[in-house]
Protein backbone atom coordinates (compact mmCIF):
# COMPACT_ATOMS: atom_id res chain seq x y z
CA UNK A 1 0.00 0.00 0.00
CA UNK A 2 1.06 3.45 -0.72
CA UNK A 3 1.96 5.69 2.23
CA UNK A 4 2.23 9.48 1.76
CA UNK A 5 4.74 10.17 4.13
CA UNK A 6 6.37 13.71 4.94
CA UNK A 7 9.90 13.37 5.86
CA UNK A 8 10.47 17.12 8.25
CA UNK A 9 15.10 16.70 7.55
CA UNK A 10 15.45 14.42 4.96
CA UNK A 11 19.56 14.84 4.34
CA UNK A 12 20.65 13.43 7.61
CA UNK A 13 22.65 10.33 8.27
CA UNK A 14 19.19 8.37 9.31
CA UNK A 15 16.63 10.42 7.23
CA UNK A 16 18.58 9.99 3.93
CA UNK A 17 18.15 6.19 4.12
CA UNK A 18 14.43 6.51 5.43
CA UNK A 19 13.85 8.91 2.49
CA UNK A 20 15.69 5.87 0.16
CA UNK A 21 14.07 3.10 1.57
CA UNK A 22 10.42 4.95 1.58
CA UNK A 23 10.75 5.35 -2.13
CA UNK A 24 11.78 2.24 -3.29
CA UNK A 25 9.15 0.86 -1.23
CA UNK A 26 6.38 2.89 -3.50
CA UNK A 27 5.74 5.11 -1.59
CA UNK A 28 4.54 8.94 -2.29
CA UNK A 29 7.76 11.30 -0.27
CA UNK A 30 7.45 14.47 0.25
CA UNK A 31 10.28 16.32 2.19
CA UNK A 32 10.49 19.73 4.08
CA UNK A 33 14.31 21.08 5.04
CA UNK A 34 16.34 24.08 4.39
CA UNK A 35 17.28 23.09 1.03
CA UNK A 36 20.74 22.05 1.51
CA UNK A 37 22.39 18.66 2.85
CA UNK A 38 25.31 16.65 1.79
CA UNK A 39 23.27 13.76 1.06
CA UNK A 40 21.19 14.06 -2.30
CA UNK A 41 17.73 13.15 -2.56
CA UNK A 42 16.24 10.40 -4.87
CA UNK A 43 14.18 11.73 -8.06
CA UNK A 44 11.18 10.55 -7.33
CA UNK A 45 10.89 13.18 -3.70
CA UNK A 46 9.01 16.14 -3.94
CA UNK A 47 10.29 18.33 -1.96
CA UNK A 48 9.54 21.75 -0.10
CA UNK A 49 11.53 24.30 1.09
CA UNK A 50 11.08 25.62 4.57
CA UNK A 51 13.63 26.20 8.31
CA UNK A 52 11.70 23.91 10.30
CA UNK A 53 12.52 26.36 13.21
CA UNK A 54 9.91 28.99 11.53
CA UNK A 55 6.67 27.50 11.80
CA UNK A 56 4.64 29.55 9.50
CA UNK A 57 7.30 28.75 7.06
CA UNK A 58 6.61 25.37 7.33
CA UNK A 59 2.48 25.70 7.57
CA UNK A 60 3.08 27.93 4.33
CA UNK A 61 5.38 25.37 2.57
CA UNK A 62 3.02 22.06 3.34
CA UNK A 63 -0.44 24.00 3.32
CA UNK A 64 -3.15 21.80 3.55
CA UNK A 65 -2.23 18.79 2.84
CA UNK A 66 -2.73 15.52 4.95
CA UNK A 67 -0.36 12.95 5.45
CA UNK A 68 -0.60 9.46 6.59
CA UNK A 69 3.05 9.56 8.32
CA UNK A 70 4.72 12.45 9.62
CA UNK A 71 8.40 11.32 10.05
CA UNK A 72 10.14 14.30 12.92
CA UNK A 73 14.29 13.72 12.92
CA UNK A 74 14.96 17.22 13.38
CA UNK A 75 12.69 18.23 17.02
CA UNK A 76 15.28 18.61 19.27
CA UNK A 77 13.27 20.08 21.94
CA UNK A 78 9.99 19.92 23.59
CA UNK A 79 9.13 23.37 22.26
CA UNK A 80 9.93 21.92 18.52
CA UNK A 81 7.32 19.11 19.13
CA UNK A 82 4.82 21.34 20.95
CA UNK A 83 5.31 23.20 17.25
CA UNK A 84 4.56 19.86 15.38
CA UNK A 85 1.37 19.07 17.64
CA UNK A 86 0.25 22.68 16.82
CA UNK A 87 0.30 22.11 13.19
CA UNK A 88 -0.32 18.30 12.63
CA UNK A 89 -3.05 17.77 14.72
CA UNK A 90 -5.45 16.38 13.16
CA UNK A 91 -4.51 16.17 9.54
CA UNK A 92 -2.05 13.12 10.27
CA UNK A 93 -2.59 9.64 10.32
CA UNK A 94 0.52 8.93 12.33
CA UNK A 95 3.39 11.15 13.87
CA UNK A 96 6.64 9.47 14.16
CA UNK A 97 9.25 11.49 16.62
CA UNK A 98 13.00 10.23 16.09
CA UNK A 99 14.21 10.27 19.88
CA UNK A 100 17.71 8.27 21.18
CA UNK A 101 18.51 5.53 22.70
CA UNK A 102 20.60 8.11 25.02
CA UNK A 103 17.77 9.16 27.12
CA UNK A 104 17.46 5.78 28.39
CA UNK A 105 19.08 5.56 32.40
CA UNK A 106 22.62 6.66 32.43
CA UNK A 107 24.57 4.10 34.14
CA UNK A 108 22.35 2.03 33.51
CA UNK A 109 21.43 -0.82 36.07
CA UNK A 110 21.22 -3.95 34.09
CA UNK A 111 21.62 -4.93 30.23
CA UNK A 112 19.99 -5.50 28.17
CA UNK A 113 18.18 -2.24 28.14
CA UNK A 114 14.74 -2.70 27.02
CA UNK A 115 11.70 0.25 26.34
CA UNK A 116 10.87 -0.34 29.88
CA UNK A 117 13.89 0.97 31.27
CA UNK A 118 13.64 3.94 33.08
CA UNK A 119 14.17 7.42 31.06
CA UNK A 120 16.92 9.22 32.94
CA UNK A 121 20.19 11.08 31.47
CA UNK A 122 21.99 13.59 34.36
CA UNK A 123 25.05 13.97 32.02
CA UNK A 124 23.84 15.26 28.81
CA UNK A 125 20.24 18.00 28.15
CA UNK A 126 20.84 16.96 24.91
CA UNK A 127 18.78 13.62 26.26
CA UNK A 128 16.87 15.23 28.67
CA UNK A 129 15.36 17.60 25.92
CA UNK A 130 14.51 14.52 24.36
CA UNK A 131 13.11 12.95 27.04
CA UNK A 132 10.98 16.12 27.48
CA UNK A 133 9.50 15.93 23.71
CA UNK A 134 8.39 12.05 24.12
CA UNK A 135 6.58 13.64 27.67
CA UNK A 136 4.54 15.40 25.54
CA UNK A 137 3.93 13.10 23.08
CA UNK A 138 3.04 10.39 25.55
CA UNK A 139 0.64 13.21 27.18
CA UNK A 140 -1.31 13.74 23.76
CA UNK A 141 -1.22 10.20 22.82
CA UNK A 142 -3.17 9.91 26.55
CA UNK A 143 -5.54 13.11 26.63
CA UNK A 144 -6.74 13.26 23.38
CA UNK A 145 -5.71 10.42 21.02
CA UNK A 146 -3.08 12.17 18.86
CA UNK A 147 -1.64 9.19 16.88
CA UNK A 148 1.96 9.57 17.70
CA UNK A 149 5.04 6.61 18.19
CA UNK A 150 8.79 7.68 19.49
CA UNK A 151 11.90 5.60 17.87
CA UNK A 152 14.48 5.77 19.80
CA UNK A 153 18.00 4.66 17.56
CA UNK A 154 21.14 4.38 19.36
CA UNK A 155 24.81 5.33 17.16
CA UNK A 156 23.70 5.40 14.12
CA UNK A 157 26.23 5.82 11.27
CA UNK A 158 26.97 5.82 7.15
CA UNK A 159 29.63 6.49 5.09
CA UNK A 160 29.71 10.11 5.87
CA UNK A 161 30.03 9.44 9.51
CA UNK A 162 33.01 8.27 11.83
CA UNK A 163 31.71 7.32 15.02
CA UNK A 164 35.14 8.43 17.10
CA UNK A 165 35.73 11.48 19.39
CA UNK A 166 37.76 13.32 16.82
CA UNK A 167 36.93 11.84 13.60
CA UNK A 168 39.20 12.33 10.44
CA UNK A 169 41.32 13.78 13.18
CA UNK A 170 41.67 10.20 14.17
CA UNK A 171 42.13 8.72 10.52
CA UNK A 172 44.72 10.81 9.80
CA UNK A 173 46.26 10.59 13.40
CA UNK A 174 46.17 6.83 12.92
CA UNK A 175 48.04 7.46 9.42
CA UNK A 176 50.96 9.66 10.67
CA UNK A 177 51.86 7.09 13.69
CA UNK A 178 50.67 9.88 16.04
CA UNK A 179 48.19 8.60 19.34
CA UNK A 180 44.77 8.60 19.56
CA UNK A 181 43.05 8.78 22.07
CA UNK A 182 40.06 6.24 23.17
CA UNK A 183 37.46 6.68 26.13
CA UNK A 184 38.36 4.08 29.24
CA UNK A 185 39.96 1.20 28.42
CA UNK A 186 38.22 0.30 25.20
CA UNK A 187 36.34 -2.94 26.55
CA UNK A 188 33.23 -1.55 27.12
CA UNK A 189 30.19 -2.66 24.50
CA UNK A 190 28.86 -0.12 21.96
CA UNK A 191 25.89 -1.01 19.73
CA UNK A 192 26.20 0.78 16.15
CA UNK A 193 24.14 0.62 13.41
CA UNK A 194 24.46 1.41 9.92
CA UNK A 195 21.81 3.88 9.29
CA UNK A 196 20.80 1.32 6.01
CA UNK A 197 19.56 -1.20 8.55
CA UNK A 198 17.97 1.53 11.26
CA UNK A 199 16.01 2.77 7.97
CA UNK A 200 14.10 -0.89 7.60
CA UNK A 201 13.07 -0.52 11.40
CA UNK A 202 11.44 3.58 11.29
CA UNK A 203 9.66 3.08 7.75
CA UNK A 204 8.70 -0.89 8.62
CA UNK A 205 6.81 0.87 11.46
CA UNK A 206 5.68 3.98 9.70
CA UNK A 207 2.47 3.36 8.75
CA UNK A 208 1.88 0.38 11.22
CA UNK A 209 -1.34 0.11 13.02
CA UNK A 210 0.11 -1.49 16.07
CA UNK A 211 3.19 0.89 16.78
CA UNK A 212 0.83 3.85 17.37
CA UNK A 213 0.89 5.13 21.15
CA UNK A 214 4.13 2.96 21.70
CA UNK A 215 7.92 3.57 21.49
CA UNK A 216 10.59 1.64 20.31
CA UNK A 217 14.50 0.85 20.60
CA UNK A 218 15.87 0.37 17.10
CA UNK A 219 19.60 -0.27 17.62
CA UNK A 220 20.12 -3.84 16.17
CA UNK A 221 22.52 -5.94 17.82
CA UNK A 222 25.88 -5.58 16.69
CA UNK A 223 27.93 -4.28 20.28
CA UNK A 224 31.20 -4.02 19.87
CA UNK A 225 34.04 -3.09 21.80
CA UNK A 226 35.72 0.45 21.09
CA UNK A 227 39.06 -1.46 20.87
CA UNK A 228 37.31 -3.19 18.42
CA UNK A 229 35.98 0.15 16.26
CA UNK A 230 39.41 2.12 16.34
CA UNK A 231 40.67 -1.15 14.87
CA UNK A 232 38.54 -1.65 12.46
CA UNK A 233 39.05 1.88 11.55
CA UNK A 234 42.72 1.52 11.89
CA UNK A 235 42.70 -1.36 9.38
CA UNK A 236 40.43 0.56 6.61
CA UNK A 237 43.22 2.76 6.76
CA UNK A 238 46.08 0.96 5.80
CA UNK A 239 47.11 1.65 9.68
CA UNK A 240 48.53 -2.56 11.22
CA UNK A 241 49.24 -0.97 14.22
CA UNK A 242 47.61 1.85 15.99
CA UNK A 243 48.84 3.52 18.71
CA UNK A 244 45.82 3.70 20.93
CA UNK A 245 46.10 5.69 24.46
CA UNK A 246 43.61 4.81 26.94
CA UNK A 247 42.26 7.51 28.90
CA UNK A 248 39.11 7.61 31.48
CA UNK A 249 36.51 9.33 30.22
CA UNK A 250 36.24 11.77 33.29
CA UNK A 251 39.73 12.73 32.02
CA UNK A 252 38.91 13.71 28.90
CA UNK A 253 35.79 14.91 29.84
CA UNK A 254 38.19 17.75 32.11
CA UNK A 255 40.33 18.68 29.24
CA UNK A 256 37.55 18.55 27.03
CA UNK A 257 34.10 19.65 28.56
CA UNK A 258 32.34 20.03 24.63
CA UNK A 259 33.14 15.82 24.89
CA UNK A 260 32.09 15.36 28.82
CA UNK A 261 28.18 14.97 27.70
CA UNK A 262 28.51 12.74 24.93
CA UNK A 263 31.38 10.40 27.13
CA UNK A 264 29.62 10.50 30.69
CA UNK A 265 26.02 10.45 29.48
CA UNK A 266 26.37 7.70 26.54
CA UNK A 267 29.81 6.37 25.52
CA UNK A 268 31.14 5.38 28.42
CA UNK A 269 29.22 3.28 28.99
CA UNK A 270 28.48 -0.12 27.48
CA UNK A 271 25.08 -0.07 25.90
CA UNK A 272 23.63 -3.32 24.70
CA UNK A 273 19.86 -2.96 23.67
CA UNK A 274 16.85 -5.78 23.03
CA UNK A 275 15.17 -5.14 20.28
CA UNK A 276 12.25 -7.88 20.69
CA UNK A 277 9.73 -5.41 20.38
CA UNK A 278 10.51 -3.73 16.98
CA UNK A 279 11.27 -7.03 15.34
CA UNK A 280 7.82 -7.91 16.55
CA UNK A 281 6.54 -5.56 14.10
CA UNK A 282 9.31 -5.41 11.62
CA UNK A 283 10.68 -8.75 11.52
CA UNK A 284 13.10 -7.81 8.59
CA UNK A 285 15.27 -5.66 10.85
CA UNK A 286 18.43 -6.97 11.52
CA UNK A 287 22.02 -6.39 11.29
CA UNK A 288 23.34 -6.47 8.07
CA UNK A 289 26.33 -4.33 8.07
CA UNK A 290 28.51 -4.90 10.82
CA UNK A 291 31.11 -2.18 11.34
CA UNK A 292 34.47 -4.22 9.70
CA UNK A 293 32.55 -3.17 6.42
CA UNK A 294 31.53 0.05 7.66
CA UNK A 295 34.42 1.25 8.42
CA UNK A 296 35.86 0.33 4.83
CA UNK A 297 32.94 2.32 3.49
CA UNK A 298 33.81 5.06 6.11
CA UNK A 299 37.43 4.95 4.80
CA UNK A 300 36.99 4.82 1.23
CA UNK A 301 34.36 7.68 1.27
CA UNK A 302 36.45 10.31 2.83
CA UNK A 303 39.84 8.96 0.61
CA UNK A 304 37.72 9.86 -2.42
CA UNK A 305 36.37 13.26 -1.26
CA UNK A 306 39.50 15.17 -0.30
CA UNK A 307 37.77 18.22 0.65
CA UNK A 308 35.89 16.27 3.46
CA UNK A 309 39.55 15.05 4.80
CA UNK A 310 39.92 17.73 7.41
CA UNK A 311 42.20 18.00 10.41
CA UNK A 312 40.50 19.83 13.23
CA UNK A 313 43.73 22.12 14.86
CA UNK A 314 42.54 22.81 18.08
CA UNK A 315 41.22 18.80 18.21
CA UNK A 316 44.52 17.75 17.06
CA UNK A 317 46.42 19.65 19.41
CA UNK A 318 43.83 18.65 22.30
CA UNK A 319 44.74 15.05 21.92
CA UNK A 320 48.33 15.53 22.06
CA UNK A 321 48.03 17.05 24.97
CA UNK A 322 45.51 14.13 26.89
CA UNK A 323 48.10 11.77 25.24
CA UNK A 324 50.94 13.52 26.74
CA UNK A 325 49.28 13.68 30.37
CA UNK A 326 48.13 10.22 29.88
CA UNK A 327 51.98 9.06 29.51
CA UNK A 328 53.00 10.88 32.04
CA UNK A 329 50.80 9.61 34.78
CA UNK A 330 51.79 5.94 33.82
Amino acid sequence: MTRRILFLGGTGTISAACVRRAVARGDEVTVVNRGTGRRPLPSEVRTLTADLRDPEAVRAAVGAAEFDVVLQFLAFTPEHVQTDLDLFEGRVGQYVFVSSASAYQKPPVRLPVTESTPLRNPFWQYSRDKIAGEDLLVAAYRERGFPMTIVRPSHTYDEQLLPTLGGWTDIARMREGRPVIVHGDGTSLWTITHSDDVAVAITGLAGHPDAIGEAFTVTGDHAPSWNRIYGWLADAAGVPSPDLVHVASETIAAFAPDLGPTLLGDKAHSMVFDNAKVTALVPEFETTITFDEGARQIVAFYDAHPDRRQVDADRDALFDRIAAHARQAG
